[in-house]
């Protein structure tokens, strides 16, 4: 053999590298000056392809190191971005000449003549590309394109098992945020559980066979049985009666009985691999084809194929295929690179709550067997199996399409939410929906709905709210892998306001910082993020993120009244510059003859200590004010809500925090400016009780607060309870919290709180 010195050698080279204490990127450097040792080469080079699409230079043996993590180049972009756009190997005598030949003057490469490339794969994945380049003219050997492929497959283990993680884009850190994923409805409904990794991926670590014909032998046992056990799964399928699900399974046995698939796996052995690296290499090769087909029919039999060689894989090392029933969970979400149908039939339905693939759309085999199980399901969501850790919180949407994987506090209590909604029916407020919030003595109250996401929205005809009080628009944002583009801000806001279309909705900006950080955004080292750059601060420092949000809601309320309130405003001119802002937007939708709403009201979410003091100034200028008793009781006690020690030190049914409310409703009484309150007091019955004594006459809270209040609301008398307040709040003498007063009038009364 001309050029290399063998595949054992290199690999032990390559282990020993592997062991040693040193930082990622000495290890890389390492890496390739032995493969360029190995394989008789000048040049040694690897590109990693980022997630959008752009490879890197990474390390370097022979080209100038100067032009390491400098050069880059787009997916199909010279012959390197060539490979990795269509997973194929590359060998070159004269790679100059090549068409696709891109010149890199930085590199220092145009002395090289040959050029040998691979993809570096993993699952048919690219994740790079492996290069080895020589002066002279030469011709490589398919032994020497072998002996490259497979140091390949030892480096794809290496960046996704994590040895390299401080390196490559895909690190851990990445790996563990919140995500909210995008795919194909493939069958109805919504389900909550955590995560199953369906067949958990087998890591071919050994190779190198030390005895060929051992291995083939292994091979030939191992697919035995493997036939025999999918001949299992065929007969169960029969007599589970008569139906489409027949026709596949009959398909699947078809292909684990081919010839020529068995006949590739032996070559692949012959070569020198493993039986276990032979199916990956034969596996990964194939999927890398299929998987830039776009035929239905053909994308069809990679699932098929992918099932096949997981089973195989399972079969060689003894591992077991799928979870044992025993062991999985009562409320267990499947996540697969792709399933096919027999693979469904291992699991016990009773207790699967979903079903997510990263391949896999409608039309496939698995997605028949879903929807006659009746589990929702949702395909195509691009690398899920790669983004999530066994038993990870996991929500499918089967009704939108999208999958939330680790979901935040607020995404997680908006399907939970709607979860309990379903489950109870709400049966003992069911009869009060239609009824109007009127008390005993003829005050009218208006309760409004909190919301953020569009399945919230279904809730406020289920619930009898007057309006959405609050849509918090910062989930968009906290739920996508990148900034909204304008476009898909319109279609949100637009959406949210054709689904209630009877019914006012009152969009908060975006109110981000703290607590809410954007996975895509700098996180700011801040000391006190709760009274750091967040809110409407972000907004007047970054103006185009404001008013592109801006425009976005008025062009969605286009012939409509558009309700837009700004948070965490901390003085009057603040509040002056954001409707400037609105005022900039609409000029330029008239000029571009855009439609525009019909009436616009603007508002101040009054949660800043300091508005207080400046009440009078904001009532001005706001079309309405909103309380938000959530920021407003921190800020007010100097008691972080995120912090377990002092977030229940003090109550907010306490005479300093009803007496700040009360200062507020006050105001609006005497200027008549609307008032609502939107914190989690709103939707506490007791405290509700005591904010319409202070003299709120509009409560927004989470759907499911909306009946209880309301049977508060129907049995209160408000003077006696306006009466009562006045005289609790003068005689208060700095007791902690006002709470058993309250209980006890509520007792006493009768009211149900």
């Amino acid at each position: 053999m001309r050029g290399s010195l063998g595949p054992r050698l290199l690999l032990r080279r390559l282990r020993e590298v592997m062991a040693e204490p040193i930082g990622a990127q000495a290890r890389l450097d390492k890496i390739v000056v032995q493969i360029a040792f190995n394989m008789v080469a000048e040049v040694c080079s690897v590109y990693v392809l980022h997630a959008d699409k752009r490879l890197e230079l990474y390390a370097t043996e022979g080209l100038n190191r100067e032009a390491v993590h400098l050069t880059t180049m787009r997916l199909g972009e010279g012959i390197v971005g060539l490979i990795a756009a269509k997973a194929e190997a590359l060998a070159l005598p004269d790679a100059q000449s090549h068409p696709a030949y891109s010149y890199k003057p930085e590199t220092g490469e145009e002395i090289y003549q040959s050029f040998l490339g691979v993809p570096i794969l993993r699952g048919g994945n690219t994740l790079g590309v492996l290069v080895v380049q020589n002066r002279a003219r030469r011709i490589y050997s398919e032994e020497e394109i072998e002996v490259l492929q497979t140091t390949a497959m030892l480096l794809a283990e290496m960046i996704a098992g994590g040895e390299l993680v401080s390196l490559f884009p895909a690190g851990s850190e990445v790996l563990r945020q919140s995500l909210s994923l995008k795919g194909e409805i493939i069958a109805d409904g919504v389900g909550l559980g955590h995560v199953v990794l369906h067949e958990p991926r087998v890591i071919v670590d050994k190779l190198v066979a030390e005895n060929i014909d051992g291995e083939i032998v292994r091979l030939d046992e191992a697919i035995a049985a493997l036939r025999e056990s999918v001949d299992r799964l065929v007969d169960r399928g029969e007599e589970a009666g008569p139906g489409e699900h027949r026709e596949i399974l009959q398909t699947f046995r078809m292909i684990a009985h081919d010839r020529g698939w068995l006949r590739r796996l032996r070559e692949a052995v012959s070569t020198g691999l493993t039986a276990e690296a032979a199916v990956e290499r034969v596996q990964s090769d194939t999927r890398a084809k299929l998987m830039r087909q776009t035929d239905p029919y053909m994308r069809g039999r990679l699932h098929d194929l992918d099932e096949l060689a997981n089973r195989l894989l399972h079969q060689l090392t003894g591992q077991d295929l799928v979870a044992s029933n025993e062991n999985l969970p009562e409320n267990a979400v499947l996540v697969a690179r792709s399933m096919g149908a027999a693979a469904l039939l291992d699991y016990d339905q009773r207790k699967l709550r979903g079903l997510v693939l990263e391949d896999g759309g409608a039309m496939s085999h698995v997605a028949v067997v879903a929807r006659a199980l009746g589990i929702p399901a949702v395909g195509d969501v691009t690398n899920i199996s790669s983004l999530v850790e066994p038993g990870d919180a996991i929500i499918v949407d089967g009704v939108m399409g999208s999958v939330e994987v680790r979901p935040g506090p607020d995404v997680e209590a908006a399907y939970a939410e709607k979860a309990r909604l379903r489950a109870r029916r709400q049966e003992q407020y069911r009869s009060l929906r239609d009824i109007p919030a009127v008390t005993r003595d003829g005050v009218a109250i208006d309760l409004h709905m909190n919301a953020g996401l569009l399945l919230d929205l279904p809730h406020v005809v289920e619930t009898g709210a007057v309006s959405i009080g609050l849509f918090r628009t910062e989930l968009l944002f906290m739920v996508a892998d990148h900034f909204p583009r304008p476009s898909e801000q319109y279609a949100l806001y637009k959406s949210v306001m054709d689904m209630v279309s009877d019914r006012p909705v009152t969009f908060r900006t975006l109110d981000i910082g703290g607590d809410k950080v954007l996975p895509y955004m700098m996180r700011l080292d801040e000391e006190n993020p709760a009274l750091g750059w967040r809110a409407l601060r972000i907004g007047l420092d970054r103006p185009a993120l404001l008013r592109s949000q801006l425009r976005a809601m008025l062009r969605a309320g286009a012939g409509r009244e558009v309700r837009i309130m700004f948070p965490m405003v901390a003085e009057a001119a603040e509040f002056d510059r954001a409707r400037a802002a609105v005022d900039h937007e609409l000029a330029f939708l008239t000029q571009h003859h855009h439609p525009l709403p019909t009436e616009i009201k603007l508002g101040a979410m009054v949660e800043v200590p300091s508005l207080l003091w400046q009440l009078d100034e904001i009532a001005e200028r706001a079309d309405f004010l909103s309380v938000g008793s959530n920021d407003l009781m921190q800020y007010l006690f100097a008691a972080d809500r995120d912090n377990k020690r002092v977030s229940t030190r003090f109550d907010p049914l306490s005479a300093p925090m009803l007496r700040a409310l009360k200062s507020i409703a006050d105001v609006g009484q005497r200027r008549n400016i609307p008032i609502t309150l939107c914190g989690e007091m709103g939707g506490s019955p007791l405290a509700a009780m005591a904010l319409i004594g202070l003299g709120y006459r509009g409560l927004s809270m989470s759907p499911s607060s909306i009946g209880p209040v309301k049977a508060m609301i129907l049995a209160l008398d408000v003077e006696a309870m306006t009466r009562f307040l006045g005289d609790l709040l003068r005689d208060a003498s700095g007791e902690p919290s006002l709470r058993g007063r309250l209980e006890a009038f509520a007792a006493e009364h009768q009211v149900p709180c």
